[in-house]
């Protein structure tokens, strides 16, 4: 933690409001957890993922009433909701939902589903507990990240409204797009709605253009750049092996679909991803969202958090896949964005990971060229 993420957590702490929170919101992972148990599910994942709950829950009301010493029950708190977090997203991944029905809606939300989120947050009211972080502390914590993670979701939507203004013109002009075009116009309204939310934000709070983290990269810098490269494609590498070693399935992304109708989109996609892809989704996920997180969390936190919002804004890539699928597609790009914010916190040089990001998609796309052509 940095000092500027201290100094506002020193007194609230003694109102104990993490573990109180964490208590709750770890009830509601253990009713999760336990109604498939009770239905007869026997799947030892599941029951696994019940006692970690039970065992997170016991902690975070040990962090409240016992004499232990705080930060062992609140890493024994993270720790457990963590194992939750990963076992019941493995379970949807197999299969397993349990489907509650919400008779008043007329549809049903998968309790597995419900024990994934609540089980997220309280590793993160887990880890909160642990700093020592009261509770104006989390309330400052949580409306930045709400308000980070709209900023987020207003890129994607105003990349699509852009997209929508540049094609309208050309719809009335030459009629219907090829499939070229289209790509084409999509990333020109990807570029500019995603840099329009940037500068307006950077606006908003009076930061200016100054905040904007460009300069020629120095000799560091290109070391840098080699070495995130590798790193990259070496946690691709891993997480893959992972998976398939564990049987766990990913969602397939929309470019991949588009690759085998179309291989030849692929060799517009190379160039657009160094030029647009890396630079624009860098400049607002790294350059204003995480580092808009560095004043309340602490560095570290601010690359975790800001990762978060990075794979949850790439949610809708996967839309037509079950949530299990979506789960294991969205761990890969988190652990990549962990990379790629790492990077950007220790070398504070947008250009840095812009042009990791581009240069590690621009491969993933000629890969996938020679593939489908």
């Amino acid at each position: 933690m940095n000092e500027t993420a201290r100094a506002d957590d020193a007194g609230p702490y003694a109102s104990g409001a993490a573990p109180a929170i964490g208590t709750g919101v770890a009830a509601i992972t253990v009713a999760a957890m336990a109604v498939p148990v009770r239905q007869g599910i026997d799947d030892p994942i599941v029951w696994a993922g019940a006692a970690f709950a039970i065992i997170a829950a016991l902690a975070f009301l040990g962090s409240r009433h016992s004499g232990i010493d705080r930060r062992i029950t609140a890493s024994i708190a993270a720790g457990s909701s963590l194992a939750v977090v990963v076992l019941s997203g493995y379970a949807l991944n197999q299969g397993v939902s349990v489907p509650a029905g919400l008779p008043a809606l007329d549809w049903s939300i998968p309790l597995l589903f419900t024990a994934f989120l609540s089980a997220g947050i309280a590793t993160g009211i887990g880890v909160a507990d642990y700093f020592g972080i009261g509770g104006r502390g989390l309330k400052d914590r949580s409306l930045l990240t709400t308000l980070l993670l709209i900023v987020g979701l207003a890129g994607l939507f105003m990349a699509q409204v852009a997209t929508l203004v540049l094609a309208l013109p050309l719809f009335s002009i030459i009629g219907d797009l090829s499939q070229l075009q289209l790509v084409v116009v999509s990333q020109l309204g990807m570029a500019i709605g995603t840099a329009a939310v940037a500068v307006g934000y950077l606006l908003v709070r009076q930061y200016g253009l100054s905040y904007i983290d460009l300069k020629l990269p120095t000799g560091r810098d290109l070391l840098w750049m080699v070495g995130g490269l590798v790193v990259l494609f070496g946690t691709l590498f891993v997480i893959s092996t992972l998976f398939q070693s564990t049987g766990v399935e990913s969602a397939e992304h929309g470019t991949a679909q588009q690759a085998q109708e179309n291989p030849e989109l692929m060799l517009l996609l190379v160039p657009a991803s160094i030029l647009i892809i890396g630079p624009f989704e860098e400049l607002l996920y790294r350059n204003v969202i995480q580092k808009s997180l560095y004043e309340t969390f602490s560095r570290y936190g601010a690359v975790v958090v800001g990762s978060v919002i990075f794979a949850v804004v790439h949610v809708l890539a996967y839309g037509t896949a079950g949530p299990g699928q979506v789960i294991a597609s969205l761990t890969v790009i988190f652990g990549l964005s962990i990379v790629l914010g790492t990077i950007y916190e220790r070398t504070e040089n947008l250009l840095v990971p812009a042009l990791i990001h581009g240069v590690y998609n621009a491969i993933l796309f000629a890969n996938l060229y020679v593939t489908y052509a």
